[in-house]
């Protein structure tokens, strides 16, 4: 048995952090992962899928711009594309280890499986911690339907090395989406398979139904309430089966990618730890610590709190784990405004209260919302959708949420975030004479 005072499971954000900040505090710290150190964001999500994502928006621009100043087609090399996107994540492991390893952290590979409330078992070492901090991530929900086996996960699609021709998502959710425009915009024929009839639902609906629109209208077949019964392997084709209301929906496709959300990766023999759990994930205390286990710490998509699972929370998260080890339970955490992202070609973003949100709160809210594809903006490069819907509090005058379709909205969100963190008036921001053109110049429009 090996003792430590602190033990990791997982290499991401959730992890990393507290265990670089212990480590310097002269702590023994070990970290374990089954997969490649580095965590998801950087290797198998948002980094790679950017990567992608911009590719995408090349081929987008160029045919929006058709006759208007470009005439040439142009086309995504999907290998090649791949390729690139594999200069920005073969390092990351390597490099990761080598960054833990250079400051005395020691590294295990292998799955993490407790053994009692301290101590943890990888392939045939046992270790044993003052502390344990989980932030294993999440993997896909498991769905319980036949077939199960042939779905694969967003991995698998960051992986790809041929593009298939056919490819069918079950879920609207955003790796559904983000990727569904990938593949189209790169030739394939996509079809994503939403059980309820609204998709995207932590986003505002009435942008995502222009969304969906435009979606549509590049091809993107939308299929709404319709529920995903089975997947058949028929020789190197899937079979998709499906139903809705009492009408039966069968898909063929050469590929079917997992997109019904996403579930913490728990499967450590918690129990035996006596760490108490739910669906969201280890149940903590508002220190981050398991309510069940005092030894036990929980941070990310891993433990059960009321924030989403985005990586900015991670890294708050372990942060505050980090400082209450470090010097006792104190640091609750203090969740900021973080904006969120559908990589959509256009993207579509969010921050703050929702309308619904907003009008049960009994504030006296008003709501501006307008189409914006004829503004300048958009008008520039052809967008075929913009969009947004601010709601500012009329009684304090401060802006309460936002919500954005376009092009500009990755960038834009950030500065409606920087409004409603600091409680910046809307006079103010009407009154900030941003460069011109740009995006943000037209905030003042918007509020």
């Amino acid at each position: 048995m090996k003792e430590y005072d602190l033990l990791v499971i997982g290499t991401g954000n959730a992890g990393s952090i507290t265990a670089m900040k212990c480590k310097k505090a002269g702590w023994r710290v070990a970290i374990i992962d089954d997969r490649p150190y580095g965590g998801t964001c950087s290797q198998r999500g948002c980094d790679p899928k950017k990567v992608l994502v911009k590719a995408a928006e090349l081929i987008d621009w160029n045919k929006r711009m058709h006759g208007k100043g470009i005439v040439e087609d142009s086309k995504i090399d999907w290998p090649e594309l791949m390729a690139f996107k594999r200069t920005f994540t073969q390092s990351i492991p390597e490099d990761t280890e080598e960054k833990f390893g250079k400051v005395g952290i020691d590294l295990y590979h292998g799955k993490a499986l407790f053994q009692s409330e301290t101590e943890l078992r990888v392939c045939n070492d046992v270790l044993k911690g003052k502390f344990i901090l989980i932030a294993s991530g999440a993997e896909p929900v498991k769905m319980g339907i036949e077939g199960e086996e042939h779905l694969r996960k967003s991995d698998d699609f960051l992986e790809l090395d041929i593009l298939p021709k056919k490819i069918v998502f079950v879920g609207g959710g955003l790796i559904s989406f983000e990727f569904a425009h990938i593949a189209a915009r790169a030739g394939a024929e996509v079809h994503i398979l939403h059980r309820s009839e609204r998709a995207l639902k932590h986003f505002d609906p009435d942008l995502v139904k222009s969304l969906i629109n435009y979606s549509r209208k590049l091809g993107i077949h939308i299929h709404l309430e319709v529920a995903v019964n089975s997947i058949e392997k028929c020789g190197d084709a899937y079979i998709v089966h499906a139903e809705q209301e009492d009408r039966v929906v069968d898909l063929q496709a050469d590929l079917v990618i997992h997109g019904a959300g996403r579930a913490p990766v728990l499967d450590m023999d918690l129990e035996k730890g006596n760490v108490g759990r739910n669906k969201q994930g280890v149940r903590v205390n508002e220190y981050m610590q398991s309510i069940s286990n005092p030894h036990v710490y929980a941070a990310g998509d891993a433990a059960s709190t009321n924030a989403p699972p985005l990586t900015p929370i991670a890294t708050t998260e372990s942060h505050v784990v980090a400082s209450n080890l470090l010097k006792g339970n104190y640091k609750t955490a203090d969740y900021p405004i973080v904006p969120s992202v559908v990589y959509t070609v256009p993207k579509l973003a969010s921050v703050g209260m929702s309308e619904k949100q907003a009008k049960e709160s009994g504030k006296k809210i008003y709501v501006k919302a307008q189409n914006t594809t004829e503004w300048f903006t958009h008008q520039l490069t052809n967008e075929g959708a913009a969009a947004f819907k601010v709601i500012i509090d009329q009684d304090d005058g401060v802006v309460l949420g936002a919500h954005l379709l376009g092009g500009v909205a990755e960038d834009l969100i950030n500065y409606f975030a920087l409004a409603i963190r600091f409680q910046i008036p809307v006079d103010d921001l009407k009154k900030m004479p941003f460069a011109y053109p740009t995006a943000a110049s037209d905030i003042s429009y918007m509020v």
